[in-house]
């Protein structure tokens, strides 16, 4: 469970980050959520863009994702969410709070 302080500074390190997903309106299914997974043990911090023509909003996207992949929401504004969840992978850069 993230503290408000380091939900902040992720916050902050995610203004830069490029939406590398996208929801449309296929959804999330089984392959997006591997795939999502794969980016959080390589990256530990991504950020996604929900589609206009997707049937969920990015609130709503953060939380299923989350749940499905074990990650923290970090936050959700307009159309894009950012998640995070801590690598145990060997070689990643960590984020230090």
């Amino acid at each position: 469970m993230l503290t408000s302080s380091q939900r902040a500074r992720l916050r902050g390190m995610a203004q830069n980050l490029t939406p590398i997903f996208h929801v449309g309106k296929n959804g999330m299914n089984e392959n997006f959520v591997r795939d999502i997974s794969t980016a959080l043990d390589a990256h530990e911090l991504i950020k996604i863009s929900v589609l206009k023509n997707a049937d969920v909003s990015a609130k709503d996207a953060m939380e299923e994702l989350c749940s499905l992949t074990g990650a923290e929401p970090v936050g959700a504004i307009g159309s894009k969410f950012v998640i995070y969840r801590y690598s145990t992978k060997e070689g990643v850069d960590h984020i230090a709070f």
